[in-house]
């Protein structure tokens, strides 16, 4: 992106080409169709491999956070912002709760 420059003097007018650089918004904007992945990370208490593999349906695991604390949220393996369990219908979903 450029944006041109004006020079005015009383003998003459130039012309100069400056770079202008976009703003962080300006080039996700220009992205909208890139894909990325979104996690909610639930930490969990002393989990093993061997946990890992004990595991099958209806294994309930012990987490590491209290019900009403903020879970980190992250794009791409980034940490954006912290969430929130919410049910809504019959659904679970995450409310984010600040961003960052």
């Amino acid at each position: 992106m450029s944006a041109v420059v004006q020079n005015l003097n009383a003998n003459s007018i130039s012309t100069a080409t400056a770079e202008v650089i976009p703003s962080p918004q300006d080039r996700l904007d220009s992205l909208p169709w890139l894909p990325c992945t979104l996690t909610v990370e639930v930490p969990a208490v002393n989990f093993t491999v061997a946990d890992l593999l004990g595991m099958k349906e209806g294994t309930i695991v012990e987490t590491n956070f209290h019900y009403t604390s903020d879970l980190p949220l992250r794009v791409n393996q980034l940490l954006i912002g912290w969430t929130e369990f919410e049910v809504v219908g019959d659904r679970l979903a995450v409310r984010i709760t600040e961003q960052i």
